[in-house]
């Protein structure tokens, strides 16, 4: 589960930022996942609370802001939402579009107090 190492990191960084910035701790983590990320916002959810345990951080909330994948097609200028990596236009059925959204895995905001 790479989920708990992707937490794990996310959770260093906040805490870092609240050492910065000299708080007293970490009060939410808030990232934005997409959902072609091959990331689940489930067992980010778990792993977040294990990894905070003893940290300045137990106790924070988190958020997951789910990103749908969005493709956009070069020749008609449609954009579409996308279940896959390569997705067909529903307008044109171009083969070639572009993925613009979807594959998000970052750190929107860190609260501190």
């Amino acid at each position: 589960m790479h989920e708990v190492a992707i937490m794990e990191e996310a959770v260093r960084t906040a805490l870092e930022t609240a050492k910065t910035a000299g708080a007293a701790r970490v009060l939410a983590l808030h990232l934005r996942v997409g959902t072609l990320s091959g990331v689940v916002p489930d067992a980010l959810r778990f792993a977040f609370d294990v990894v905070c345990r003893g940290t300045l951080a137990e106790g924070a909330r988190l958020t997951v802001e789910t990103v749908p994948a969005t493709g956009w097609c070069p020749d008609c200028r449609a954009e579409y939402g996308c279940e896959h990596f390569f997705s067909e236009c529903p307008r044109c059925e171009n083969l070639n579009g572009e993925l613009q959204r979807g594959r998000e895995l970052e750190i929107s905001s860190v609260e501190i107090g």
